[in-house]
């Protein structure tokens, strides 16, 4: 079967750092995923693994990528 367009979720999401001090929005359509890529610091350059942000905090999901972002 062969999902229709509405069948897919994206998220809206927010991680931290350790000490809460510094906060990252993202949006994605795989939040597991996605932590787990900002937790392995695939990019050293990237803002996530210049400030450790590695916590997932809250995360939210919607039906339309317009919404999520």
């Amino acid at each position: 079967m062969v999902p229709t367009m509405s069948s897919y979720s994206y998220y809206v999401y927010i991680l931290t750092n350790q000490r809460n001090t510094t906060l990252y929005t993202g949006v994605s359509n795989s939040v597991l995923r996605r932590t787990y890529e900002h937790k392995q610091k695939q990019n050293p350059k990237s803002f996530t693994s210049k400030y450790n942000i590695n916590k997932l905090v809250h995360y939210e999901e919607f039906d339309d990528i317009g919404q999520a972002i």
